[in-house]
């Protein structure tokens, strides 16, 4: 029986590395407030496309009321709130150490998957978990020894908050998990959770007054097309294929093959940028495709 659930996650990794790379470009021409605010308009644009062509309908409809509170609270927990959190940990404590605290969510999703939903893993499966969330470590925390902040409050917060962003994403996964029982709709779900976030970033955009700069970014044609494709690889089908994921495969397993983005942009930047491959970054690679090969292959 194929793995279609573990699958999906490896497919979701590799999107979201792309959106990665995508949004890395557009945030440097227009600011990172405008991709965020963007790319659920056009990802919005795409789902109801696609739900037209596979549901019927442009937006699902009798959706009972506890699936659409399941999913509401997992896009704000994980688009919005979770986001937030990790991207003021970027602030405080930088991209490496932030990544770091992102590399525990296959554990916390392992133990959630335990406690919410009677799910075990082999002492195989935690040992393929276990080496690929080391290869990832080892990787983002390359060169991390002299850039520790001074004042150890701004450490301890920044570490704080990387922990809430990582938790955010775990509550995120176990409360998209509540909303897909019964094999309901996962192109449904997307579009639910996306529609949630897009009123409440662009409500508040437009309660600040940003709304009309947002737009005139747009003019950046360059920009519009990063933004574009980063929406189509990223909040379009990374989140879709996430939530196949989720519906398909046990949390812990999921979460850990999402969570290789950090390993999976290293031969992606060689062979864009044609950036130098330290041997740190090799090792871990390697050991976290192991881990991965262990958990599809065993």
């Amino acid at each position: 029986m194929m793995p279609w659930g573990e699958l999906a996650a490896l497919a979701t990794a590799v999107c979201w590395s792309f959106t990665a790379i995508l949004f890395s470009y557009g945030g440097r021409r227009v600011g990172s407030d405008v991709i965020n605010r963007s790319r659920l308009l056009f990802a919005l644009v795409f789902l109801l496309i696609t739900h037209r062509l596979l549901e019927g309908v442009f937006f699902p409809r009798d959706v009972e009321p506890f699936r659409w509170g399941w999913l509401a609270l997992s896009s704000l927990l994980g688009l919005v709130i979770g986001d937030a959190f990790l991207f003021r940990a970027y602030v405080l404590i930088g991209p490496r150490l932030s990544m770091l605290m992102m590399s525990t969510v296959p554990i916390l999703s392992a133990l959630f998957g335990r406690v919410l939903f009677g799910e075990s893993v082999t002492p195989l499966e935690l040992l393929g978990i276990l080496m690929a969330v080391g290869g990832i470590a080892w990787v983002v925390t390359e060169g991390q020894g002299h850039a520790l902040p001074n004042d150890r409050r701004i450490y301890r917060r920044g570490l704080l908050f990387g922990f809430l962003g990582a938790l955010g994403q775990v509550t995120n996964l176990v409360t998209a998990r509540f909303a897909l029982g019964d094999g309901f709709s996962t192109i449904s779900a997307t579009l639910i959770r996306i529609v949630v976030a897009l009123v409440v970033l662009w409500g508040l955009a437009a309660a600040r007054g940003q709304v009309r700069h947002t737009l005139h970014q747009w003019r950046d044609r360059r920009a519009l097309g990063a933004i574009a494709a980063g929406s189509t690889v990223g909040p379009f089908l990374g989140i879709w294929l996430s939530l196949i994921a989720v519906q398909n495969a046990r949390l812990g397993i999921a979460s850990t093959l999402m969570a290789l983005p950090p390993v999976l942009l290293i031969p992606l930047e060689y062979a864009i940028y044609r950036r130098r491959v330290s041997r740190r970054a090799l090792a871990g690679t390697l050991a976290a495709m192991a881990g991965v090969v262990v958990l599809l292959w065993q």
